[in-house]
This record gives structure tokens, C-alpha cells and sequence, in this order.
């Protein structure tokens, strides 16, 4: 089965929204067998909207929409439908009679009449419950080829997905599935990763990809079967191979997190931890506190590129006259100051000169990063010529990143 997602709404257009409905998709189909050959967008005008309609229902299979099933005048999912079958809209009243009920559950005796097409359908289409909304989803069968629209929210676009469209949809595919497993790394750049990999790369069962991430290198496992088993075991064999030549480069897989893999390390070990960060605006902090169960081995993050701060926590006023805050031994100093003053058994450090302007007459791009951890040092340091947020992002990565290497050894 062919499929394609149609994003609707001018706010995608514009950039004031990201379409993250398209990219949760996107994941849930391979799972289904089903190939995803398009992603469109489009605004909220009729005739584009039916023009792109009509492009996707007739080089698809399927074609997910997702947007346009509100109650205004811009909403106009329906209507496109509605022009590129040649069928009219109507009023189904046992659809009136539940869009009322819930204004009424609400506390709102009167429905705005403009509601009232929200309760609409065309010949060829089934309404699809929302119990969290007030837009139903349209399930449309027409010339071999089905329209599955659902709301642009997320969460109401999810439910819908989960308890009307799959239990609709999985009766109506073939045999057959596709699985995936994501194996993420830190220490090596995508091409080096691909040139590990080497003969695998061109594997046409399991097929293996590389992707260029803000949390690293993924690499991509995935298989292709008639059964979940089957499917399973190839990219279990594949997987172990790749874990033979990466080894510790591999930090998780899937859903893991740096940050989360690290506060289960922590915990495990009965550690806890404490930042200094200097040039980074607080980019190590904000990622710990993401974790899950932060509050049981985060003890807290200082944030400053003020000298007399970093002095007040403990770092000898000697070393900003010798090798300067830019340096191995200031990281190193902070990182021991980080773990003694914040009662720490680990201490975590970074100093960075992220810009825009320089910093301590250092342009943008030095990092220095160290780890203490019960009084043993361990130390990093690179230069990355890029713009500011992307140079206070690789810090952060980069330091917890050497932490997970002091913890492994």
C-alpha cells in the first residue's frame, strides 16, 4: 500500500507552527508495512487545497490529512472533499444530535451554528469519533483509494489514529511488516559511522542509514518481513554486529536520551552530580533537568562568565591570571569546585566561548570540558567555528558525552 500525508493549514506555511503530526506518522506506517512515498502541505485555500488533494488520491493509496476539520471559514478539509468527489455536503443528524451534547456537557446551551458542518459528511465518507474534540474524522473509501482525515491538534490527531483509523485500516493490508531499531552514537561523524559500517551499508534486507543528529549519529535498522518475528530476528543480528564494532561509541537506542542514559548510570551507582558552565548560558543544566527522575542524581547547575562567581565557588584566582578561563586546568578546577560545592559525588564542568562577540580575547569556538569524579580528573577540549546556539549545543552534548566515557571506565 502506497501512502501519502497532506498537512493543511497556512500557519505550516508561514513557519508559525512546526508539523510534527506528519513526522509522528511517518513512524507509525513502516510498522504497518505501508511504503510513504510523500509528505505535502498546503494552505488554506479550496482550490489548492482540492488541486493537492486530487494529486495525492491518485498516486496513493492512501492519502492522510491532517488539519482543516474546524468549525471556521478557513477550515475547508471538507469541502475539498467534497469538490473532488463530485459529492455534496449534508448535515447527518445523528452527528448534530453528539456535536450538541458535548457544547451541553460543557456548559454552553447553544452550539455557534458555524459548528453545525462539523457534523457533515459526503456519500463515500464514515465519521471517525473524537472524544476529545469537536471535530469528527472522515474515513473515505472512493475508487479503490481511501482518504483518512483527522485533526490538525495533536493529541486529539493521535487518539483518532489509535482507537478509529487503525482498527479501519489494518484489515485492508496486505501481509507483511516493517520494523525499525535505532542505534544512536557519539564520538564519530556521519561519514566515518558509514565507512564502520562498510559492507553492511548496501544490505538490501535489513537496510541500514545514517542520519546526522543534534544528539549525535543514528544509525537505522531496519527489516522488512511477513512477520514481526522474523523481522525481529534480522535486525537483532544485524544489531549485534554493529554493537561489536562500535562498542562504546553507542550511547542508546530508540527513544534513549544522552541525558537520560546518563541519569541511569548515575542512579545505578548511587552518584550524584553537579554542573559549573561557563559560556553556555545553562545548555548542560536545561538538558539534565529533561531527564527523567532528575531531582534523584541532579544536584544543580551554576551558570556564569563572571570571574568573581567562579572565584565565590572556588576556583583559585591564580589560574584566571595564569592560563585564563578558556583552558584544561580552569575546566578541571571548576569541575572539582562543581563536585565540593554542591555536595556532589561528581562534578561536571564546561567554559566556552559561544559568542556572538569574543570572550576572554578568544573568538567563537574554543571548549574546554572536564569531569571529577571522586577526585579523579578527566578532560576534554575542541574548537567549533559555527554560529553561537549551535557552539553552546556541542558543549553540552560533548560534556555529558565525556561524562558517560568516566563513568564506563
Amino acid at each position: 500500500m502506497k501512502a501519502e500525508i497532506l498537512s493543511i493549514g497556512t500557519e505550516l506555511l508561514l513557519g508559525q507552527i512546526t508539523d510534527t503530526n506528519a513526522a509522528w506518522l511517518a513512524q507509525q506506517l513502516p510498522l504497518l508495512g505501508i511504503d510513504l512515498f510523500f509528505i505535502s502541505q498546503v494552505g488554506d485555500n479550496r482550490a489548492r487545497l482540492t488541486e493537492t488533494l486530487g494529486r495525492a488520491h491518485s498516486r496513493a493509496d492512501l492519502v492522510i490529512c491532517t488539519g482543516g476539520l474546524g468549525p471556521t471559514e478557513d477550515d475547508l478539509t471538507r469541502e475539498a472533499i467534497s469538490d473532488l468527489l463530485n459529492e455534496p455536503m449534508e448535515v447527518h443528524p445523528a452527528l448534530e444530535t453528539t456535536l450538541r451534547e458535548f457544547f451541553r456537557r460543557r456548559g454552553l446551551v447553544d452550539m455557534p451554528e458555524r459548528n453545525l458542518k462539523q457534523a457533515s459528511l459526503v456519500r463515500s465518507a464514515q465519521a471517525m469519533d473524537n472524544p476529545v474534540g469537536t471535530a469528527p474524522g472522515w474515513w473515505v473509501e472512493h475508487d479503490s483509494h481511501i482518504i483518512v482525515c483527522m485533526p490538525g491538534v495533536p493529541h486529539e490527531m493521535k487518539t483518532m489514529w489509535q482507537n478509529q483509523v487503525l482498527p479501519r485500516l489494518r484489515p485492508r493490508l496486505p501481509e507483511g511488516i516493517i520494523l525499525s531499531r535505532t542505534l544512536k552514537i557519539l564520538g564519530k561523524g556521519e561519514s566515518a559511522v558509514e565507512e564502520m559500517v562498510g559492507e553492511l551499508i548496501s544490505s538490501t534486507n535489513p537496510t541500514l542509514a545514517t542520519y546526522a543528529k543534534n544528539d549525535g549519529v543514528h544509525l537505522r535498522i531496519t527489516a522488512k518481513s511477513q512477520d514481526e518475528a522474523t523481522a525481529r530476528d534480522l535486525i537483532f543480528e544485524t544489531e549485534i554486529q554493529m554493537r561489536e564494532r562500535f562498542g562504546t561509541l553507542i550511547y542508546g537506542e530508540d527513544d534513549d536520551t544522552l541525558e537520560g542514559v546518563l541519569g541511569m548510570m548515575l542512579q545505578d551507582r548511587g552518584l550524584t552530580l553537579g554542573v559549573i558552565e561557563v559560556g553556555t548560558g545553562g545548555a548542560i543544566t536545561t538538558l539534565l533537568n529533561q531527564a527523567p527522575d532528575s531531582p534523584l542524581f541532579f544536584q544543580g547547575g551554576l551558570v556564569s562568565q563572571q570571574r568573581q562567581m567562579l572565584v565565590g565557588w572556588g576556583l583559585d584566582p591564580a589560574l584566571l591570571e595564569g592560563p585564563g578561563i578558556l583552558s584544561k586546568e580552569v575546566a578541571e578546577a571548576l569541575a572539582t569546585a562543581a563536585r565540593q560545592t554542591l555536595g556532589t559525588q561528581v562534578g561536571l564542568a564546561v567554559c566556552a566561548s559561544a559568542g556572538p562577540a569574543d570572550y576572554e580575547g578568544q573568538p567563537p569556538g574554543p571548549i574546554f570540558m572536564a569531569v571529577d569524579l571522586a577526585g579523579s580528573l578527566k578532560s576534554s577540549e575542541g574548537s567549533y567555528r559555527t554560529n553561537p546556539s549551535e557552539i553552546k549545543r556541542l558543549a553540552a552534548v560533548f560534556s555529558l558525552n565525556l561524562l558517560r566515557r568516566a563513568l564506563l571506565k
